[in-house]
């Protein structure tokens, strides 16, 4: 696959990549290589990219703790500490091994060491393949609330080989194909059509597929690097879908559910908000209800909860004055950006959602 040029770095595609990414590590005076992964990746993943990897260079290995709950400013404190102890310094280079959460994480510790050392993403995910890795978003919880701590800082450098996809579990792989179809619903109707065709063991269309979401969200964020417009519209069923996540992450003794499978139910709910304020068809929610019930699965959305969820949406990022502005689609593969949505749709969604 062809290199796509970003603002200020490329992304490079399988084997190309690594022939890429050595040659910069080779020629460009690094001081200290570091990479951070968790334990899942370390395990599954990092074998491959030690092989992929030729330079005469020794490599640091920060391990990080799995899951949501590590993208903290705990962790960022242990992993600043840990580079110090290690003597990263301004000419050093960290390598993002993981998923969103280790690409969000590692490149926030990377925007803020020393202001600013560079980083390289190298997603394993699904998720951090057409979304997390892209773009120059970089970012921590605060609590149950979902990238309330970040900064805009760009990688040097982005690698993208769908082999690590194998590693997945079934469950996390479905949770990346949720960002696949919210650029199919509100920006590319080819896109969605191709989703819809798509079966898990066609690998050809499945890179294609992946191809297309990084190009949409490339133009995207060259378009709009900092979220001022056009950039809002890949928050399309995040508002909703983050403040159920939000919900799932308060409630310690449950079981949570996937960044996918919120944003998903997100999308559901975000088609019948467009459906209520911009006549966007009622077959076609019913049509994107069923494809996402059936392939995500249903969340428990509980009425008492419904109260819980309202007020975690006060605390979306794009909220002005208490007021969250929704994106919402008049057609599928055509958006409305910063739409007034109010709490009685709001139920009236969730109520639909639920039956």
């Amino acid at each position: 696959m062809k290199s796509i040029l970003a603002k200020d770095y490329q992304i490079h595609f399988s084997d190309y990549a690594y022939a890429e990414l050595n040659k910069m590590i080779e020629n460009t005076a690094i001081s200290k290589l570091f990479i951070i992964a968790d334990k899942n990746t370390l395990a599954f993943c990092y074998p491959r990219l030690k092989e992929k990897l030729s330079i005469n260079k020794t490599v640091e290995i920060l391990e990080i703790g799995i899951g949501e709950n590590q993208k903290t400013i705990e962790t960022c404190e242990q992993l600043w500490i840990k580079l110090c102890d290690l003597q990263a310094d301004r000419s050093a280079l960290i390598l993002n091994l993981g998923g969103g959460i280790v690409s969000d994480l590692g490149g926030f510790v990377a925007a803020t060491l020393k202001r600013g050392i560079r980083f390289i993403n190298i997603p394993t995910t699904l998720l951090g393949m057409v979304d997390a890795a892209i773009g120059g978003k970089t970012g921590i919880n605060l609590g149950a609330l979902k990238n309330q701590v970040g900064a805009f800082y760009n990688p040097s450098m982005i690698v993208i080989d769908t082999a690590y996809l194998k590693t997945l579990p079934p469950r996390e792989f479905r949770s990346g194909m949720s960002e696949i179809l919210k650029y199919g619903l509100s920006y590319d109707e080819n896109l969605y059509q191709l989703i819809k065709a798509y079966t898990e063991t066609d690998f050809i269309t499945l890179e294609k597929l992946i191809y297309r979401s990084i190009e949409i969200k490339n133009e995207v964020v060259l378009k709009d690097p900092q979220e001022q417009n056009l950039r809002k519209v890949l928050n399309f069923g995040h508002s909703l879908g983050h403040a159920i996540e939000s919900l799932f992450l308060s409630k310690l003794e449950e079981n949570h559910i996937t960044h996918g499978e919120a944003v998903a139910a997100g999308m559901v709910l975000a088609a019948h908000l467009s459906s209520q304020y911009l006549g966007f068809s009622l077959e076609k929610t019913a049509e994107i209800k069923c494809h996402i019930q059936k392939y995500f699965g249903q969340i428990e959305l509980l009425k008492p909860d419904y109260h819980l969820i309202l007020n975690l949406l006060k605390h979306d990022k794009k909220a002005e004055s208490g007021c969250v502005k929704f994106v919402l689609i008049t057609q599928i593969g055509r958006f409305k950006l910063n739409c007034e949505v109010g709490e009685t749709a709001i139920i009236k969604a969730l109520d639909y959602y639920n039956t």
